[in-house]
């Protein structure tokens, strides 16, 4: 699938996604990442028929939404929830009111309603705040609005645009949690968009990697951040990991004697059977930075350590590791 915007004023035309090609299966949480103007919020508004691809097909639920008329479209949005950066509340409704609003325009009956939203009130964690208006909630409170009002119509896909990024980091965490749950318990399928890693850690499945318009690199969450295969990727997961020395953090440690190197761990890395053996033959080993994180049932990270003593027994800690792990010394 690929959309084309006609360039404007003699300029070229804008290839906003390139040729991508997806499968959410139903149940899953797929994040969608990548720096602005990768073309993640583009495929937002093909997903609910908001924009129109230029070629391809997109199914949503077995329908192609491609060629379908805007009449015929509303039909496919109603199993669409659609949760936003900003919230989109209507400020002149109440809480309640604002979850109500899309039952009203479904034709949904006055005392259906109010049992409905009471109910989504409850799941979000609002129920006594329904009668409060959006300047009166926190911005997670009104995310949580924005969520329970994309659930109204019983969606079987939910689509997140950005829906963290303007919250602090302690609120962001409480709205992913709702977000798993919503998962969880309803069974509803999820695709988020974002640009920062530390979202698709918390809650995706999968994870498609965006840039320039195509999807660069996709797989499971732990197989992207414990091996990515591209260079955007892997700024994407140090920025989450914060597991590898930066520059300044490596300058200091360049200051003391002995050789650096970063090692990945895995479970068939063998570092701490070649750590006992350097230890054995007489060299000293310290742990200077590093961290190791579990996804999805699976342990990975990264260690920096400093070897220092006689630097033959250095040089085979540096051999054995090299053949059964990813080993990069740090120098000047």
């Amino acid at each position: 699938m690929s959309k084309v915007f006609p360039g404007k004023r003699g300029h070229a035309d804008v290839t906003a996604v390139d040729s991508v090609s997806l499968t959410v299966e139903p149940g899953e949480i797929l994040g969608v990442i990548g720096y602005s103007g990768a073309g993640k919020s583009t495929l937002v508004r093909l997903i609910n028929g908001l924009d129109t691809a230029t070629s391809g097909e997109l199914l949503v639920d077995g329908t192609d939404v491609v060629p379908l008329k805007e009449r015929d479209l509303r039909g496919i949005r109603r199993h669409i929830g659609m949760i936003f950066q900003q919230f989109n509340l209507f400020n002149s409704r109440t809480a309640a009111g604002n979850i109500a609003y899309p039952l009203e325009l479904a034709g949904v009956d006055k005392e259906e309603r109010r049992r409905r939203v009471a109910e989504l009130l409850d799941f979000v964690g609002l129920a006594d705040r329904g009668d409060n208006y959006p300047d009166q909630l926190s911005g997670g409170q009104k995310q949580r609005v924005g969520i329970a009002r994309a659930l109204a119509t019983d969606p079987s896909l939910l689509l997140a645009d950005e829906a963290t990024s303007a919250l602090d980091p302690d609120t962001t965490q409480g709205v992913l949690d709702l977000l798993r749950e919503v998962n969880r318990k309803l069974g509803i399928t999820i695709v988020v968009i974002t640009h920062e890693m530390e979202v698709v850690r918390s809650i995706a499945d999968k994870v498609a990697v965006m840039e320039a318009g195509r999807v660069v690199e996709y797989g499971t969450v732990y197989e992207v951040f414990s091996d990515p295969k591209t260079d955007v990727a892997a700024r994407f997961v140090a920025t989450s990991l914060r597991n590898t020395p930066d520059n300044v953090e490596a300058e200091d440690l360049l200051a003391h004697e002995g050789r650096l190197f970063t090692i990945d761990l895995t479970e068939e890395s063998g570092f701490f059977a070649a750590a006992a053996e350097a230890r054995d033959a007489g060299a000293s080993i310290a742990i200077v930075h590093g961290g190791v994180t579990t996804l999805q049932k699976h342990s990975f990270g990264r260690m920096t350590v400093r070897l220092s003593g006689d630097e033959e027994v250095v040089q085979t800690f540096y051999d054995r590791l090299r053949h059964t792990t990813t080993i990069e010394e740090i120098t000047r």
